[in-house]
């Protein structure tokens, strides 16, 4: 049997990997199948964390002539509606899971305590960050960058739609796009690389966390990760 390359992972995904081909709200074929492919790698003994995003319902950056602020806590509802929605498809499947947010909701998640989240993982349950850092004017990646830090992961698996790495320009509009094998994390910086915000590269940058960006289209690419397959772009401080 091939060991798994990784033992605990943060696996950040989009609000728009779970809508499928709807574009909008939860598809549930496509959570069904992100649900399975997420216990198979725990079924290999990796410790395995989510964070999502909420895009699929509200997006905060984009709202217009609405307070800043107040726009990102609704975009922090979305992601806890979307954890809600992985954990279910998590649970049918028997995969033992916790959600847990930055915002207190305790009728609903428990709230995000370091220790107790290192605790489920160790246990071998699957743990879901929702609600962002709590905090408004930051993203779900760098959410994904901090709570990659503060559990220890290994590696970022940063899931895309639509796009299998990261590019040096749109590839739906350039067809001469050119696809990066390898990055570090400053080239991001320099190149004006729109593959993550400059907070969350920074903070992956300064702890060292290996990222992996890669197309969740074909959610097998999770595992195939896993084994060791290259694919996408491995971004990193060498």
């Amino acid at each position: 049997m091939i060991e798994p390359k990784y033992k605990r992972i943060i696996l950040k995904l989009s609000g728009e990997a779970l809508a499928g081909d709807k574009g909008f709200g939860i598809e549930e074929n496509t959570i069904v199948s992100i649900a399975k492919e997420i216990k198979k790698i725990q079924e290999m003994n990796v410790q395995v964390a989510v964070v999502v995003g909420g895009g699929n319902f509200w997006r905060g950056r984009s709202s217009e002539g609405m307070d800043r602020a107040t726009s990102d806590y609704m975009g922090m509802l979305g992601t806890t509606i979307n954890a809600l929605g992985l954990q279910d498809a998590l649970e049918k499947i028997g995969v033992v899971t916790r959600v847990q947010t930055a915002i207190e909701m305790r009728q609903v998640a428990e709230p995000y305590i370091r220790r107790r989240a290192i605790r489920h993982l160790e246990k071998g349950r699957v743990v879901i960050f929702a609600a962002g850092s709590g905090n408004p004017f930051f993203s779900t990646d760098t959410t994904a960058a901090l709570r990659a830090a503060e559990i220890e992961a290994e590696v970022i698996l940063l899931a895309k739609k639509g796009v299998d790495g990261v590019y040096d320009s749109d590839p739906c509009k350039n067809t001469n796009a050119k696809k990066f094998e390898k990055l570090k994390y400053i080239d991001i910086l320099n190149l004006g690389l729109g593959i993550m915000d400059s907070t969350a590269t920074s903070l992956c940058m300064d702890n060292k966390i290996p990222l992996i960006v890669f197309g969740i289209d074909n959610p097998e690419n999770i595992a195939k990760i896993i084994y060791g397959e290259k694919i996408g772009t491995q971004v990193r401080e060498e």
